[in-house]
């Protein structure tokens, strides 16, 4: 199966106040890693530290609305990119965290903004 399509099915059944998500990816050909690390270095992938005592090759650190990580759909389309030059491989879920907010100075700030913060937020 695609990686794109895996990684939309993800997507997919996630709650929907999810924060973080960090994913594993492994390519089947390692003679493409030079190439998948090019492409995956749009998104800051993280490489694993031994490759030959993990099969996992890649970390992907994804941020659904906020934080220092790359935006779903960044990775969908680095994904969908490999998918094009038909390169193949899996994906498995590491971690998953949900309903955290993030935190923002609001003094000085009128009390519409704080209300539009918590409704978009809902906090």
């Amino acid at each position: 199966m695609a990686l794109a399509e895996d990684f939309q099915r993800v997507l997919d059944a996630l709650p929907p106040d999810w924060t973080d998500l960090e994913i594993d990816l492994r390519i089947d050909d390692e003679d493409r890693y030079i190439d998948t690390a090019v492409a995956l270095s749009q998104v800051n992938a993280q490489p694993y530290r031994h490759p030959l005592s993990d099969p996992w090759h890649w970390r992907l650190l994804i941020a659904h609305s906020f934080g220092h990580a790359a935006a779903a759909e960044s990775v969908k389309g680095v994904l969908a990119k490999l998918d094009g030059e038909g390169t193949a491989g899996s994906l498995r879920v590491a971690e998953v965290r949900e309903g955290r907010s993030e935190v923002v100075q609001m003094w000085g700030r009128p009390e519409s903004v704080r209300q539009e913060f918590r409704q978009r937020r809902a906090i």
